[in-house]
């Protein structure tokens, strides 16, 4: 019986391959001209024996949390031992002639992808690689310099998004232009045109060419072309050993199946060597392949040639079922849910991996497949190495050395690489346009705060902030460099596989592209600035500042890359680019003037291109101006002193005792500062420049692409105890069992399936009873759904109709663009566009309002709360959505039901985590399903595309679970993308949609889809024997077989189509008659606001508390900050220049914001994404829950925050200490905490996304500093926006409340040199000179020596309270009115996030 079995699948399949690909004569025209041109064939082949790759192993990690993270102790206990290495891949061996291609099979974390990376000679990243691989007749070591001949392709696409497909295929070509050029072609484009056009003719995507290739963000071509383009992108190389890794994801069967028909042909006649790694692969796509190797967790339990792996299998005793893949067959032996035993066989299978291979390794396939690997010694393999390099070494341009991987010379590949920089930047003209659009907006703000800056004493310190502002602006600019250099990398570090270009060609291309862009952007700035400003009027001057900041800027970009570059990932980089703005900052000789820096940080002045650009740019300004003195700093002046001779400067830098004004030099001089400096620091700057530059060069170079750890689980510490103790949590479902120990041999037996002589499945299932049954009928009928776009209305469904009832598993397909997914949302109660129409019933009465919550849903994405736990994951959804009556602990015993259904128990206590670090996509996939099941769904379940990413086995367990459910009563609708035979047979009942939302189809599918291929055979469309029925079906209505004809006009027309109708409209009238057979309690949400709040909240503390890298980050960056504050203004001092040193150090206070912000709001849009993703939309809890949720978790965290600053701040600046001024302090700057983040987060609630806040910030923080009263004192604020945005600033109050609890009554000594020192009049004593002048317009100045005739000596301020009054705080009373309106703006900002989350909130349509 069997072996027939085998034949008759070999015969059909056999006539589904036969046909050959259509461009293979193509190939052989290229081989054939190549032959005639004397280029030699460049045939490798890889064999390689014994080869075992280890890791270190990351089973099951410790996650820590905020204060479990300092517990010594335990550090100390567990660094002792070693970290367990895991054996990936353990003793493989094969070998892959030229010409022949290798499948090989495995189930996820079997070890597919590092054979494949350990095939193509990427070694980086792994503890330990043992064993032979041979290239030809070269070693690993030796193909090194091969690497652009060895390529391997894999799982995930990475590119420029803002590129088009035939520009990124352009960059690709261009760099594998071959030295020597074929008989019959006359130039190199002409040569790259033509690999180019038969590269996307070969996968069908000519018509994309002018298309952007895009992300999730940018909208660009589907996903399955996306793919071909990363394939092509690949057969770019010209390789001759290919490695592709899953490479049919996303693509739909038919183009599979040419893809590997191409791949057959071009292996046929280019003698390559092909290597690849499939999931859910039909049995046309296996027949195209010589050999298949099986990996079960890294052991080879199978190799040998492709039609000889089933026969073995079932030697063995495993049942291949009729219509499965056969590659889904091998992959399934190993798995207990899964594999079909014979009878007879029971006793004898072998259980495990390790047995199966101890089978394979006794039977004679094994020794004839040994016998191989004698070929790298063979004379044949020498021949074709020697060929083959001597192949390449023809290739390669004559000016590179002989080592070297690349094709094409350096100047070649400079030259593309700023062609492609080019295209990135006017492919995102978006972002272009807002940086240019900002630094217009920020010009024209600095230059009207510092407008019309007077030429006197007044002028000194605003024209010294517009010229800082300068400076400041375009460095801030440049900053986004780092988040680039991380965008590029992975793109980067794939070319650098390919070998097509060597990374210095890439840093210099982006070093020409930043030319054009920066000398636009500084232009822009300049141009407005320096006029409104009114800086000196000379073209010298003008020329001397544009070049000056055009220097300053590409050193700071250029400074930003360097640090980009160098750290592996963003977190570390964004911290440390943050921490550089602050210190250059601080120490570029504005706020701290460079004679009064400490000797322990002066040295940073020395290192800071900004310092050595705003010493240039003050020089440049001030050198041969004349300086007049006027109001504080004139002393005697006001009514009565006007042109009197004794008069003298007071507080200005440099200003010689007993003049009424001071020369532009000699204020230089004060400041260490001279016109001398100006083109000796231009050198400099670029000094620095060509330095940062090459540091970015070698950093680049040494970029490694992310290594393969395996999947790891992470518990966290708090549940560490219950895991750790008992076993560790399996990897994957077969941790039921545990083979070494014969424990649970017994559970093994019930789970593996018997075939009984009976025939049937015999299998345990959960007790039953536990779960809740459903009795409610749930019908659409007539339904349709428009939406408007830019061309006018869309009709996305059109007349649906259908129902599910209890205990019915309904499939819901059709081709992508069907319509699939909207059907599903407009059932589910989930769009807010469009216009719906008809009638959507439940029992033939209306939905109910708390429908939402009564019916899951389980969307496409998981998407989960990180932090959380599975366990805690369902116990939220479990108390929020179960009705509110049912008590606390049976909601709890609930879901440890379907945790058991799920058999999830392994992974209860488990973080859910992110893709890649936390569960695998198939795990996250069964929490996703749990989460809707706990909630106990009284109506019915909707799934979409439930198995999409996932392999055979993992699908076909999903689709094992929802029948589990529909057997138990459940009513289960699924939308499903390509079953295989098997899981087709799981359904039903069948909705069948075409494009348009039209129905083609809507019953029973019947046994082996019988009911489904009569409907169809009728028509003139009947299936083959062996084909699988659902392609089959969907190939009918859009693909080859439509034969052009109308289906849904066919359906329509049927008898099937009006007896549909009828029983319709008899089960809502039957329906109608009944009791409803659910519950509504009329209320929107199950549980009340407060008891969901309580919960939210407590999900959201959790969160925060194992959010360690943010509460890190934050709690350091208010460390770090502090700290450099306090000692950088170390003991500030009583002279009137320390009140200027008060001032910026409370200032610097207010830029902790920046950098919490940044982190801040990426957490708030991850959270809100969630919420408004699953959470919202299931009715699970209120936006208001949600939001205070968010506010109330962050508040410990910024308390301590606030006290950490203060304490290593406050006291290190020598600020007063008695309690009243300390506390009053404190309670401001903790009122500040709450005020930045409240900004931040209401930014956040608003905008689109991460990226969108992160362009707001600047620009709202920028504003808000600007005007705060510091940068510019308040009577110098332009009339314009003196009377109105200084007094709405929150800024503005925090820097009042916080000088006047610092400053007032602080007693003022000048220091010598700010003495105004002049004679009075003849016979006059002092005193009696300045009377006047004492008692009116310099009333807060001091007279030292008030009976001396001569040498009068005078102090502008008595006491810090004078210094006050001129920056607009009149009174001590002013400190604590700010305060009380700092609290107001905590309020408000507060009232902000919830008035912007409720405007994003909308309600969902009803259907009309």
């Amino acid at each position: 019986m069997l072996e027939k079995g085998v034949s008759a699948a070999d015969d059909s399949s056999d006539a589904a391959s036969a046909v050959e690909w259509k461009l293979k004569h193509k190939v052989e025209a290229i081989r054939d001209r190549d032959e005639r041109s004397g280029m030699p064939m460049r045939e490798l082949g890889v064999t390689w024996k014994d080869l075992t790759v280890q890791a270190i192993s990351a089973d099951a990690a410790i996650h820590e949390n905020v204060l479990s993270q300092f517990n010594i102790p335990t550090k100390v206990k567990e660094s002792r031992h070693k970290p367990p290495l895991k054996t990936i891949i353990d003793r493989t061996h094969g070998c892959v002639k030229p010409g022949e291609m290798l499948l090989v099979l495995g189930r996820p974390g079997s070890g597919c992808t590092t054979l494949l990376n350990m095939l193509a000679n990427n070694r980086g990243g792994y503890q330990s690689v043992t064993g032979d691989v041979k290239y030809g007749s070269m070693d690993a070591k030796d193909a090194q310099r091969y690497r652009g001949q060895i390529v391997m392709n894999t799982e995930e696409e990475l590119f420029f998004p803002s590129l088009t497909v035939g520009q990124t295929m352009d960059f690709a070509t261009r760099l594998k232009i071959p030295a020597k050029l074929p008989d019959g072609v006359k130039t190199e484009e002409e040569y790259r045109q033509e690999v180019m056009d038969f590269l996307l003719e070969s996968m069908g995507i000519s018509h994309t060419r002018g298309t952007k290739v895009g992300n999730e963000f940018v909208r660009g071509v589907s996903g399955g072309e996306r793919k071909r383009v990363s394939i092509i992108e690949c057969l770019a190389t010209r390789g001759s050993v290919f490695c592709w890794d899953n490479s049919t994801r996303g693509l739909d069967a038919s183009s599979a199946l040419d893809y590997c028909k191409a791949l057959r042909a071009m292996t046929d006649v280019l003698g390559l060597a092909t290597i690849v790694t499939l999931y859910q692969a039909g049995n046309g796509i296996y027949n195209q392949f010589d050999k298949v190797l099986v990996l079960d967790a890294g052991k080879e339990v199978f190799y040998g040639p492709m039609n000889e792996a089933r026969p073995f299998m079932e030697r063995l005793g495993f049942v291949c079922r009729d219509g499965s893949n056969v590659a889904d067959y091998l992959t399934g032996v190993t798995v207990p849910t899964e594999r079909l035993i014979a009878s007879g066989y029971e006793k004898s299978f072998p259980r495990n991996a390790e047995s199966l291979r101890q089978e394979y390794e006794r039977s004679p396939i094994y020794t004839k497949m040994v016998a191989e690997y004698g070929y790298p010694e063979t004379s044949e393999a020498q021949e074709r190495t020697k060929l083959f390099q001597e192949a390449v070494a023809a290739e390669r341009n004559p000016r590179l050395s002989k080592d070297s991987p690349f094709t094409v010379s350096f100047p070649q590949q400079v030259l593309a690489c700023i062609k492609r920089q080019y295209q990135i930047l006017w492919g995102d003209k978006a972002t272009l346009a807002i940086k240019q659009g900002s630094t217009l907006a920020q010009a024209l703000i600095s230059g009207s705060l510092f407008y019309n800056a007077p030429a006197d004493s007044s002028g000194l310190f605003l024209k010294g902030g517009a010229l800082f502002f300068a400076l400041l602006h375009n460095s801030l600019m440049s900053m986004s460099e780092v988040t680039d250099s991380f965008r590029g990398r992975p793109v980067l570090a794939k070319h650098k596989q390919f070998a097509y270009f060597h990374p210095a060609a890439f840093c210099i291309a982006q070093v020409a592209a930043d030319i054009p862009v920066i000398l636009l952007q500084v232009s822009i700035f300049a141009i407005v600035q320096y006029f409104m400003v009114g800086l000196k009027m000379d073209a010298a001057a003008w020329w001397t500042y544009w070049v000056l900041v055009v220097a300053t800027t590409m050193c700071m970009t250029a400074l930003f890359r360097m640090v980009g570059a160098a750290f592996p990932n963003f977190d570390a980089a964004s911290k440390v680019s943050g921490f550089f703005v602050k210190v250059l900052t601080m120490y570029t000789g504005y706020m701290i003037l460079r004679p009064k820096m400490h000797p322990w940080f002066g040295w940073i002045f020395w290192l800071n291109p900004l310092a050595y650009a705003f010493d240039a740019l003050l020089s440049n300004e001030f050198t041969d101006q004349i300086i007049p003195c006027v109001g504080p700093n004139l002393v005697p002046s006001g009514p009565g002193y006007e042109g009197v001779r004794s008069q003298s400067c007071a507080g200005v830098v440099g200003a010689t005792p007993g003049k009424p004004f001071l020369t532009g030099d000699e204020y230089l001089h004060g400041l260490e500062y001279s016109a001398s400096h100006i083109w000796r620091n231009f050198g400099i700057i670029w000094g620095m420049w060509v330095f940062n530059v090459a540091i970015t060069i070698i950093f680049t170079t040494r970029w490694r692409p992310a290594s393969e750890g395996g999947p790891s689980l992470l518990i966290p510490r708090e549940n560490a105890k219950n895991t750790i103790g008992g076993a560790r949590p399996g990897s994957d479902e077969e941790a039921q069992y545990d083979e070494k120990n014969g424990a649970g041999s017994q559970s093994e037996s019930d789970e593996t399936i018997v075939v009984k002589s009976d025939g049937e499945d015999q299998k345990k299932g959960v007790n039953d009873d536990d779960l809740i049954r459903n009795t409610s009928v749930f019908t659409w009928k007539n339904l349709c759904y428009t939406v408007d776009t830019p061309d006018g209305p869309r009709q996305l469904l059109d007349n649906v109709q259908g129902w599910v009832k209890p205990g019915m598993l309904g499939a819901l397909m059709g081709s992508s663009g069907a319509g699939k997914t909207t059907l599903l949302d407009v059932l589910a109660q989930r769009k807010t566009e469009g216009t719906i129409k008809g009638s959507i019933m439940v029992d033939g009465r209306d939905l109910p309002v708390s429908f939402q919550r009564s019916a899951g849903y389980c969307e496409q994405l998981d998407v989960h709360e990180p932090y959380a736990t599975v366990r805690e994951a369902l116990e939220f959804s479990a108390l929020l959505r179960q009705p509110r009556h049912i008590p606390r602990a049976e909601k709890i015993k609930y879901v440890n039901t379907i945790i058991d259904l799920l058999e999830l128990h392994d992974l209860a206590d488990t973080l859910i985590g992110k893709v890649g670090a936390g569960l695998s996509v198939e795990q996250r996939k069964r929490v996703t399903i749990g989460v809707e099941l706990v909630a106990k769904p009284s109506i019915l379940i909707f799934l979409d595309e439930p198995t999409s990413g996932l392999d055979g086995q993992s699908a076909y367990n999903t689709v094992r679970f929802l029948r589990k459910l529909a057997d138990v009563g459940q009513a289960v609708l699924v939308t499903i993308h390509q079953p295989s035979a098997q899981l087709f047979a799981q359904f039903d009942t069948l909705l069948l949609l075409q494009r348009g939302g039209k129905t083609v189809y809507f019953g029973d599918i019947g046994d082996n889809a019988a009911t489904i291929k009569s409907y169809f055979a009728r028509y003139g469309a009947p299936c083959p024997k062996d084909a699988n029925p659902a392609e089959h079906m969907i190939d009918v209505v859009s693909g080859d077989l439509s034969q052009g004809r109308n289906w849904n006009q066919i359906w329509l027309e049927s008898p099937e189509h009006s007896n549909v109708v009828k029983e319709l409209d008899s089960i809502i009238a039957e329906a109608a008659t009944k009791p409803a057979g659910y519950i509504d309690d009329g209320e929107e949400f199950a549980m009340p606001l407060w008891e969901q709040t309580k919960i939210v909240t407590q999900r959201m503390n959790v969160a925060l508390y194992r959010n360690r890298d943010y509460v890190n980050n934050k709690v350091m960056l208010h460390i770090i900050a502090a700290l450099f504050n306090g000692f950088s203004f170390w003991m500030i001092g009583d002279a009137i220049s320390d009140l200027q040193m008060i001032l910026f150090s409370v200032f610097q206070f207010v830029f902790v914001a920046p950098g919490v912000i940044a982190q801040l709001q990426p957490l708030f849009i991850d959270r809100r994404d969630i919420f408004e993703a699953r959470e919202k939309k299931s009715k699970m809890y209120s936006w208001i829950a949600f939001v205070t949720g968010l506010i109330t978790s962050e508040i410990p965290y910024l308390m301590f925050c606030g006290v950490i600053y203060f304490c290593c701040w406050y006291y290190t600046a020598g600020l007063p200490k008695a309690s009243t001024r300390a506390g009053a302090t404190l309670f401001t700057m903790l009122m500040y905490e709450f005020i930045y983040t409240g900004m931040g987060q209401f930014i956040a609630a608003y905008a689109p996304n991460a990226v969108f806040a992160s362009l707001a910030n600047p620009f709202v923080i920028g504003t808000l500093v600007a005007f705060c009263g510091v940068l510019v004192p308040y009577t110098q604020i332009n009339v314009f926006w003196r009377y109105w945005i200084y007094w709405l600033n929150p800024f503005n109050y925090v820097m009042g409340a916080m000088l006047t609890f610092t400053t007032w009554a602080h007693e003022i000594n000048c220091k010598p040199y700010e003495f105004a020192i002049f004679n009075p009049p003849k016979g006059q004593t002092c005193a009696a000179y300045l009377d006047t002048y004492l008692n009116g317009f310099g009333s807060g100045a001091n007279l030292v020596n008030p009976e001396a005739t001569e040498m009068c000596k005078v102090c502008s301020y008595r006491s810090g309270s004078d210094w006050l009054k001129t920056i607009n705080i009149m009174e001590y009373m002013y400190g604590w009115r700010d305060v009380g309106i700092v609290v107001i703006f905590v309020i408000s900002g507060y009232a902000m996030v919830y008035a912007l989350m409720k405007l994003r909130t909308k309600t969902s349509k009803k259907a009309e």
